[in-house]
Order: C-alpha cells, then structure tokens, then sequence
C-alpha cells in the first residue's frame, strides 16, 4: 500500500451496514409476516431494495410510504412499520469487524466511514454504536444526495478526507459498491466474514495478525 506524500499509513474506510452493523429488514419482518415466501415476496415488491434506496439518497419517509402504500394499499401497515419499527431492524453489532476496528483505532490508522443511509435513521444507529465516534468522519449517502455506487459519493469522500484514491483502503459487502470504488482506484476489499477481512488487512501490513479471542 502506497504512503501517502506526507508520510502517513492509509487511510480505511469501512461501510457500516452489513460489515460493522448486522442490519437487515428481515429481522423486523421475519416478526410481521409468519411465511418466509411471503416476507421475501414483501421485501422484493413492495419495499423493495430500490425503493428504500431512495431514502439513502435524500427522500423522506414520509414520501417513501405514501408511494408503496399507492402500489399496494391493502400492505400499508407493514409498510408504515419500516420506519415506525426501523431500529429493529438492526440486530447488533458485527462483533469480529468491530474488534478489527478497535484495533486498528488502537495503531493509530486514520478511520472513515461512507454509508448509503437515511438521514431520518442514522441518529439510531449513532446513538446505539459507540464505535462510530472512533471514526475521524462518517459521509451519510442521504446528506449530499448521491449513492454508492455513484463514483460521485466516492470523488465527494476523497476530497472531504484529503486523500487519493491510491491512498485509501475501502471494505464494503455489497459488490456493486466494491466494484464502484475500485473503479475510481480505491484499494477495494469485498468483505465476506471478519476473519476474512483480518486477512486482507493483515496482507496490506496494516493489521499484525490475528487476535486472541476476546
């Protein structure tokens, strides 16, 4: 990995959902709907993926269910519960990433985060994860309107951080997004499982090896 001019190490740059934080609207929807099919019938149709990705891009809650309620009236109190119940569906920390995290906070590695989220539910997750303090800063897709994997939002991160793209780091579990930043010449890592990660970085020089378990 390249240091940079001023002689510092690389700077990370981690994803949140699915790689640091277990959030998933199943887990709000395995509570609402008993048959699997139908909650991924729910999930794939009516609030679908598309759909909520609006909401990372800017549009309010309030706007994203008057428009899945008008495709499918007779589901509006499901799909009101995808705001209302939000917080459920984020089961909790992804404790392995969060103990790499802590360790690379801990070596001293200058930490970023870039997410594709709702400006409406970010506050949850700030206020129920201590560790995103540990990062020097947090680019919310919805607070400057643009979505990964729009390189865009990645252009918008490197000159926030002061950084080039040869520079940084990016781990990220969804490959679209892995894609995106690889493309515009971030270090992309597509993340998979903590221990698979622990490898990567460790490979990049930037972890020593592995932990002892906690």
């Amino acid at each position: 990995m390249a240091q940079s001019g001023g002689g510092r190490g690389p700077a990370i740059v981690f994803d949140l959902g699915g790689v640091l934080i277990d959030w998933n609207p199943r887990h709000l929807y395995r509570k609402l709907i008993d048959d699997e099919a139908t909650m991924e019938w729910f999930l794939a149709e009516v609030c679908h993926t598309a759909w909520n990705e609006e909401q990372d891009r800017g549009r309010t809650f309030a706007a994203a269910i008057e428009e899945a309620a008008a495709r499918h009236p007779e589901h509006r109190p499901l799909i009101e519960a995808y705001f209302a119940r939000w917080e459920e569906m984020m089961a909790g920390p992804i404790h392995g990433s969060v103990m790499i995290l802590e360790e690379l906070k801990d070596s001293g590695c200058e930490l970023h985060a870039l997410t594709n989220w709702s400006a409406e539910t970010f506050p949850y997750a700030r206020d129920r994860f201590a560790f995103l303090d540990w990062f020097e800063s947090i680019l919310v897709s919805a607070d400057v309107g643009l979505v990964k994997p729009d390189p865009r939002i990645f252009e918008l991160l490197l000159k926030r951080i002061g950084r080039t793209p040869a520079e940084c780091v990016y781990i990220d579990d969804n490959p679209k997004n892995v894609a995106g930043a690889a493309a515009v010449g971030l270090d992309a890592i597509a993340f998979e499982a903590a221990d698979q990660l622990r490898t990567e970085l460790t490979r990049r020089d930037l972890l020593t090896g592995r932990a002892e378990s906690p």
